[in-house]
């Protein structure tokens, strides 16, 4: 593992159109933005939550979780973390943006991220995931199952909500056989100064095609390096995705944080 600083911040917004408040919702004993930090916390030792909302601040706050305020006008998370870097002086050399809807992340999965970063030509990391053909071809084709493809080296190539790669001569529920797919988990990890300027660049035309942030990024030549991780990601957008949530962590006896994690 390299000697770089690695910062970890977790944007959390309370204004969620399809599950207002759900930063505070209890899962167990504790709310998701809790679980989300102490999760992080197990591989990154400074981490930050950047909300735009009192509510939120306050409950971190009586958590002992360090916590900035931020403008509830930023169209991406990560723009909040810029943000969040420039109020709170942060001198880490890498920034790691963790959603606040991933209360199971698995440390492994930020170990990940941080190792991408012993390629000094790594911009920013990313995960991805190699889709489970039991899952079959609707879920593969949902638009909202993102989908990465990368070369050899790991960079990624391209980000899409379409299938990549097509697959040529093949009926479409055949071409779960024919080669391995990925799905991308939306945790990214960035240098200090290359957050600052891809936060500052316009939206490109991919980007507003696929309403995906990372093609900005790679139609500005930055590179993106994959890491692969084989744990499942729970995020919670739905009310009904918090049931599945639960009902996931109790089976796998994931619900029970650390004896000294605040409550």
């Amino acid at each position: 593992m390299n000697n770089l600083k690695f910062t970890a911040i977790i944007p959390a917004r309370y204004a969620s159109t399809r599950f207002p408040g759900k930063p505070l919702v209890k899962i167990g004993n504790h709310t998701m933005v809790s679980r989300v930090y102490h999760q992080v916390k197990k591989a990154v030792d400074d981490v930050w939550v950047a909300t735009d909302d009192e509510r939120i601040f306050e409950e971190c706050e009586r958590c002992g979780i360090q916590v900035v305020m931020t403008s509830p006008s930023h169209p991406s998370g990560t723009d909040r973390i810029n943000e969040a870097v420039a109020k709170i002086g942060c001198t880490a050399d890498v920034i790691i943006n963790v959603q606040g809807d991933e209360p199971f992340i698995n440390p492994e999965q930020i170990t990940a991220l941080k190792a991408c970063f012993d390629d000094e030509a790594t911009d920013i990391a990313t995960l991805a995931r190699r889709f489970d053909p039991e899952k079959g071809a609707d879920v593969l084709f949902d638009p909202n199952l993102v989908k990465v493809v990368f070369g050899n080296n790991m960079d990624a190539l391209y980000f899409s909500r379409s299938v990549i790669p097509y697959v040529r001569g093949a009926e479409r529920d055949e071409w779960l056989f024919k080669t391995d797919f990925y799905s991308h988990v939306g945790v990214y990890a960035y240098r200090r100064n290359v957050l600052s300027e891809v936060t500052a660049l316009p939206r490109s035309g991919h980007e507003i095609a696929e309403s995906l942030e990372q093609l900005r990024w790679l139609d500005n030549g930055y590179k993106i390096k994959v890491a692969i991780t084989a744990h499942p990601t729970i995020g919670i957008d739905t009310r009904d995705d918090l049931e599945a949530a639960i009902k996931f962590a109790t089976e796998n006896n994931l619900l029970d944080l650390d004896p000294d994690a605040e409550q």
